[in-house]
């Protein structure tokens, strides 16, 4: 309320910015599943997004052979990707095999009018993540140049999903974070870890979760996707997409107002109605 947030300015894109956004395929996993990675590889080159967003975990172990058969899947994505590590990414010193097959763990790009800057948020060999507060002045200056749209990329997620259990490996720094992110203008939080899609709004920021996309690691109900985002003309829409067919809106919103058009909410989880001998029991 009362004027545009800081970065804020006038939106002047007249195409549509598309940026697809995979997230912890798990090469190497007993779950993961190659003809998924395929199709997924095939959709993307016929969707030909402008650039696609990897949020980490790209291997299981951290292994050298793990990280050079991602590699061999990603090479085939012909859209320029940008990349950050994930927890399993660190396992086993593999954060030295990243940098070298894969690229540098923090880094900036510029596509059509949109800032993108991306963290490594990984620790060797914990679950748990961080970013550091050695590392916020560098974000807020990546933030000080004129955009229309500005997302930030980092593996762990920073608030808690629905139906996740007991929020253990989230980013330890997130309230330090997320109010930076804040104050550096950010728009919109893309990450993946949970292998759980989802989509948070706080205050005008987007948090926005990816599932896993080739593993089948899963939760509940939930099966492998990716998402697909697209910004013009000042308004965003986040769409789940399912390998070999299928998907849903799961976000749409305008920055410039904070409108939101709609935003996909998962139905309350039934708890399990424990026996009448147990009932009353702390």
């Amino acid at each position: 309320m009362g004027g545009p947030r800081p970065g804020w300015r006038r939106y002047t894109a007249t195409n549509v910015v598309t940026i697809a956004h995979i997230s912890d395929p798990h090469v190497g996993s007993p779950y993961f599943v190659p003809n998924l990675m395929n199709r997924v590889i095939v959709e993307l080159n016929e969707l030909e997004p402008d650039v696609v967003i990897c949020s980490g975990d790209l291997t299981n172990e951290g292994y050298r052979q793990e990280f050079k058969n991602w590699v061999a899947y990603a090479d085939r994505i012909r859209a320029p990707m940008y990349t950050v590590p994930g927890n399993h990414d660190a396992r086993n010193v593999g954060y030295l095999h990243f940098e070298e097959l894969v690229g540098p763990t923090h880094w900036t790009a510029d596509v059509k009018g949109v800032r993108l800057v991306g963290v490594d948020s990984s620790e060797p060999d914990i679950n748990e993540g961080q970013v550091g507060r050695e590392r916020y002045t560098w974000i807020h200056e990546r933030f000080e140049v004129p955009a229309d749209l500005k997302v930030f990329v980092l593996h762990h997620h920073l608030l808690p999903i629905p139906g996740t259990g007991r929020e253990r490996s989230t980013v330890m720094d997130a309230g330090d974070l997320l109010e930076e992110l804040i104050q550096s203008g950010v728009n919109i939080v893309l990450s993946g870890h949970k292998h759980v899609p989802y989509v948070w709004r706080l205050e005008d920021l987007y948090v926005a979760n990816a599932g896993t996309v080739a593993s089948l690691r899963l939760r509940g109900y939930t099966k492998p996707c990716y998402n697909v985002l697209e910004f013009e003309d000042g308004e965003v829409k986040i769409t789940r997409k399912y390998p070999f067919g299928g998907g849903s809106v799961i976000a749409h919103f305008r920055l410039s107002t904070g409108e939101q058009y709609h935003r996909e909410l998962e139905p309350p989880v039934q708890q399990r109605r424990l026996p009448a001998a147990h009932q009353g029991e702390s």
